[in-house]
């Protein structure tokens, strides 16, 4: 063989190991990015709204107070009139709600209700001038 093609040939080799090393590269790299982007979707369309969801709950359970008017998850309707929270575990927090005019009593958990039709007016505190 010539020198020249015996040179060329391991040129070219090494131009192909070369290229494909990039290739490679190029591919983690568009890997790596699609794999942030769908993190971050994920994200802003499901973890963060859940997030937001969740706080809302929790402050509609933690201002409610007797004889506000609720209703649960599964669509019963009343006023509560006692509730019992546990300061150890809040999913055992109850409320005793009063439905119909019957005036029948429902032991419920305080996270199965899912509304509180009860306006309250925020108290708001002025200084006082001297």
């Amino acid at each position: 063989m010539n020198l020249y093609s015996v040179l060329a040939t391991a040129t070219a080799a090494a131009d192909s190991a070369a290229m494909e090393a990039q290739m490679n590269q190029a591919q983690l790299v568009s890997l790596g990015i699609s794999v942030v982007a769908m993190i971050v979707v994920f994200y802003f369309f499901i973890l963060r709204p859940q997030k937001k969801k969740d706080k809302e709950s929790k402050e509609l359970r933690d201002g409610l107070q007797i004889g506000d008017e609720v209703t649960t998850i599964g669509g019963i309707t009343g006023i509560i009139v006692r509730i019992n929270r546990n300061p150890e575990n809040s999913r055992e927090d109850t409320a005793v709600i009063e439905t119909g005019g019957d005036r029948s009593k429902i032991r419920v958990k305080l996270w199965a209700i899912s509304e509180n039709a009860t306006v309250h007016d925020a108290v708001e505190e002025t200084p006082k001038k001297k």
